[in-house]
C-alpha cells in the first residue's frame, strides 16, 4: 500500500468512526485517536527542532511526512510559499497556451490567483489552464480549501459575467477531470504530430521544433474530419500551424488552436503536463462548448 492509499484508508475509517451509533462509543473513539495524534504532534514538533530548518524542508518534500506536518500544523513551508511554487511549475506550460497565472494571495483557505492572457479568451483554453491549475494547487497545498481565480484586467473576461472564477479544487481523479497517464512520446522525439489513443478518445499530439508538446481533440473543427494526416508546419519564429488534410483549415497550435481562416473555429485544447522525468498526462472531461 503507498502513501496514497494509506492516507486515504485513514481517512476513511475516521469517517466510518464519525457514523457510529453509539453516542458515547463515537466520542471514546474519537477521542483516543484525537490523543494519539496529539502524543505523535509533539514528537514530531521535537523531531523539527532538533534537524534545523535546512533538514525539515526536505523532509517536508516527502508526501507522507509532509501529509503528517501538515496535519499537525508544523509544515516548514508556508502554504503561499507552495502555491507560489506550484504556479512557477505549471507557468512554463500556461505560458505556451497563451496565458498565464500569478499568485495574489492566500487567506481563510481561500488561495486567490490572478489569471492571464488565457489564450485570448478561448474557452476552451480557459478550461486547459483551470485543469492545470487544479492539479498543481491539489498536490503542493492540500490545506488550501478552493482557488478563487481573477482575470487580468487588460485581458478578455474569463467569464460572462467577469470578476472571479471560481476554481473548485479536486481530486485528479474525479469525474470530469481524469488526468491520464500517455507516457514519454518518444515518436514525437524530433518533432511532428502523432495520433493516439488515449482512454477510448481519439488525441493528437504535436510537438514543435522548440520542443513544447500540445494535445488536440483530434477532429477538424470545420469539417469534422479526422486530424490524423494533417500537416504541421512552423510559422514565425516558434509558432506552428496544422492544415487539416479534408477542408484545407489551419489552425494555430500555439493560440489554442484557432483557426487561421475562419476565427470563430478553434480546435479544443486537451490540458497536458509533463512532470520532471520528461512522462506526459492529458485531463480527459467532457468537450467545452
Amino acid at each position: 500500500m503507498d502513501e496514497g492509499q494509506l492516507i486515504g484508508r485513514v481517512e476513511g475509517l475516521l469517517e466510518e468512526l464519525e457514523s457510529i451509533a453509539d453516542p458515547a462509543a463515537r466520542d471514546l473513539a474519537l477521542e483516543t485517536v484525537q490523543g494519539v495524534l496529539e502524543l505523535y504532534g509533539a514528537g514530531l514538533e521535537r523531531i523539527l527542532d532538533g534537524v534545523g530548518a535546512t533538514q525539515a524542508v526536505a523532509l517536508a518534500t516527502d508526501e507522507l511526512v509532509g501529509h503528517l506536518l501538515l496535519l499537525h500544523g508544523l509544515h516548514p513551508i508556508s502554504v503561499e510559499e507552495r502555491v507560489r511554487e506550484a504556479l512557477d511549475g505549471v507557468r512554463p506550460y500556461l505560458g505556451s497556451h497563451g496565458g498565464g497565472v500569478e499568485l495574489v494571495g492566500v487567506s481563510d483557505g481561500v488561495a486567490l490567483v490572478r489569471m492571464q492572457g488565457s489564450c485570448e479568451g478561448c474557452p476552451a483554453s480557459a478550461m486547459t489552464l483551470k485543469l492545470a491549475i487544479e492539479d498543481a494547487v491539489l498536490k503542493a497545498a492540500p490545506d488550501v480549501e478552493r482557488v478563487e481565480a481573477e482575470a487580468d484586467a487588460e485581458a478578455p473576461a474569463a467569464s460572462a459575467g467577469g470578476g472571479l472564477l471560481q476554481i473548485e479544487v479536486v481530486s485528479p481523479a474525479a469525474p470530469g477531470g481524469a488526468w491520464v497517464p500517455v507516457g514519454a512520446l518518444p515518436q514525437l522525439s524530433g518533432g511532428g504530430l502523432l495520433l493516439k489513443e488515449v482512454a477510448g478518445e481519439q488525441i493528437l499530439f504535436l510537438r514543435l521544433r522548440n520542443g513544447t508538446p500540445y494535445a488536440y481533440r483530434a477532429e477538424c473543427a470545420a469539417c469534422d474530419a479526422s486530424l490524423e494526416d494533417a500537416s504541421l508546419e512552423a510559422s514565425g519564429l516558434v509558432g506552428a500551424e496544422i492544415a487539416c488534410a479534408g477542408c484545407g483549415r489551419r489552425y494555430d497550435v500555439v493560440r489554442a488552436g484557432r483557426c487561421l481562416d475562419a476565427p470563430e473555429l478553434h480546435l479544443e485544447p486537451v490540458p497536458l503536463l509533463v512532470d520532471q522525468a520528461g512522462l506526459v498526462r492529458v485531463a480527459l472531461q467532457a468537450g467545452v462548448a
